[in-house]
């Protein structure tokens, strides 16, 4: 993996988790979550961020697929902030729309170090397989508030798997864009000085 790494374990009386990620990496993963459709949008995540991801979480499932997607949330949030640093060189700010069929998705990010969230629309159907399809908006506004992001999130469509699948692919797209290393600069963007 890449010099932008971070490795967390976190263990609650809900969710056992183990989850490396590289920013600067090619792609790849290797996911575990239990949730079908939650893996495939993670790896969905990693494959157009260009992030090195892997996650395996032993969650109470048997309850709802909430704490499960939620803690997984947190904790990638918590990795992104562990592997940027100081943030120094960062582009910062990103905006991305990526459509799939009938469906888009919209994200505008701020690597800030504040966390905020806003989100607009709704998901056409209640769940896709076993995953609860408004916990897509919860998982992004989970990873703003732990990676101490801003995220102004919005989806359109029909088709709740090409929601969801549009807002994970934007959000990495915009994530990908904002945390690369624009080579014009060597401190940190902000004119405070620190992010």
């Amino acid at each position: 993996m890449g010099d932008r790494h971070a490795a967390i374990s976190r263990e609650t009386a809900e969710t056992t988790i183990e989850l490396e990620l590289s920013i600067d990496g090619d792609g790849e993963s290797s996911i575990d979550t239990g949730i079908g459709f939650f893996d495939h949008m993670l790896e969905a995540f990693a494959k157009h961020g260009l992030f090195d991801l892997e996650v395996t979480c032993d969650g109470d499932l048997y309850i709802d697929d909430h704490h499960t997607i939620e803690d997984v949330a947190i904790v990638l949030g918590e990795a992104f902030a562990d592997a940027l640093g100081d943030k120094r060189g960062i582009v910062r700010y990103a905006d991305r729309r990526v459509p799939l069929d009938e469906a888009v998705g919209s994200v505008v990010v701020d690597v800030s170090g504040r966390p905020y969230f806003c989100f607009e629309g709704s998901f056409s159907q209640a769940s896709v397989g076993d995953f609860t399809s408004d916990m897509a908006r919860h998982f992004v506004e989970s990873l703003a508030m732990n990676g101490g992001l801003t995220i102004h999130a919005a989806v359109t469509g029909k088709n709740a798997h090409h929601e969801v699948e549009a807002l994970f692919k934007s959000l990495a797209r915009a994530l990908d864009d904002a945390t690369r290393i624009d080579e014009r600069r060597s401190d940190t963007p902000s004119t405070k000085g620190s992010l």
